[in-house]
């Protein structure tokens, strides 16, 4: 697969449940992806930070990119186990998700991933982090 920023905005926007909560890339590399969501009221709890699911769907998708620009020709990356450990609160102006692929594999690749919640000026906070085994399956004509 060609690992640049316009293919991994496709990648993306093929996905309805990334274009609905507002996931975008903003770096690729061979192994690694970036994403941010801009955080807004639809991301939020009841106790005024973001769903812990938000945060995991941007891990878990972020991750499957990372893996996706290692995979074979004709195969899909698709989550087969998912863990998650939050450590603080994501509060702040947007969420910044950095992924990396451990150890691929011919049919498991190992990512992980770290969320930040991003303050106005600028400021980092570690919120998540969480990694994926993936699975490749070979894509249907």
């Amino acid at each position: 697969m060609t690992y640049d920023l316009p293919t991994a905005r496709r990648f993306f926007a093929a996905s309805p449940f990334m274009v609905d909560l507002g996931v975008e890339p903003v770096a690729i590399s061979e192994g690694r992806v970036t994403t941010v969501l801009p955080i807004a009221h639809r991301h939020l709890q009841h106790t005024g930070q973001v769903h812990a699911g938000v945060m995991a769907t941007i891990a878990d998708h972020t991750m499957g990119a990372a893996g996706q620009t290692l995979a074979a020709e004709g195969f899909w990356i698709i989550t087969a186990e998912l863990k998650t450990s939050l450590l603080r609160p994501g509060k702040g102006e947007r969420l910044v998700c950095e992924a990396w692929v451990v150890k691929p594999g011919r049919m498991l690749t190992f990512t992980e991933a770290e969320v930040y919640a991003e303050a106005a000026g600028g400021q980092r906070t570690l919120v998540m982090k969480a990694s994926a085994t993936m699975a490749l399956v070979a894509r249907s004509a």
